[in-house]
């Protein structure tokens, strides 16, 4: 590169800011070519409650499983066979915070027909601690999602109990397409 060309470069990006760093939320690449918008949730009402909290004992595995999910899908998933296709960290922020980016963090799963997800969430060495606290909310706020169907404790390999796995239902796209897979195989 000449002394013009760097010079003429420099001029141009001088006024160009760099991105804000977001190192919590790690996604996947998508297994198909379709583009998606990202979320706008500045629109949408956080609708995850806060306030009185029942602490759920460390020795007490997290888990939830939706009325009318099929147990082979809580064990397949229990058992950490779905590929995780996006992931959050909470360690270590505020329940806020975390309450915030959680809903973000679903949404835009949801948004990108995402099935299977695991969120980092850490674990504390006594049951008051700031991660089991999070923990805790974190149970509360995922129940209260129409689209998660279940959540468990991730394997060891995973995070053990500072991890779970969360699973959302199906988009309408992907029933859609689950269906003409189907159907042409009964043809």
């Amino acid at each position: 590169m000449n002394p013009d060309d760097k010079s003429l470069f420099l001029d141009a990006m001088e006024e160009v800011q760099p991105l804000k760093r977001c190192t919590n939320v790690h996604w996947q690449p998508a297994r198909t070519t379709r583009t998606r918008q990202p979320v706008d949730t500045s629109q949408l009402d956080n609708f995850l409650t806060t306030g009185f909290l029942d602490v759920i004992p460390l020795a007490e595995p997290l888990a939830f499983q939706r009325e009318g999910v099929q147990q082979g899908v809580t064990d397949k998933l229990r058992s950490g066979k779905y590929p995780r296709q996006a992931s959050l960290t909470l360690l270590r922020q505020p329940v806020e915070q975390c309450r915030q980016q959680l809903f973000t963090f679903i949404r835009q799963a949801e948004r990108d027909g995402l099935r299977n997800l695991i969120i980092i969430h850490g674990k504390g060495r006594d049951d008051n601690s700031h991660a089991n606290i999070v923990r805790s909310y974190l149970a509360r706020w995922l129940t209260e999602f129409d689209a998660v169907q279940a959540f468990c404790v991730a394997q060891p390999h995973h995070g053990g109990s500072g991890a779970c796995y969360v699973a959302l239902r199906k988009s309408g796209e992907a029933k859609q397409e689950n269906f003409e897979r189907h159907a042409k195989r009964s043809r």
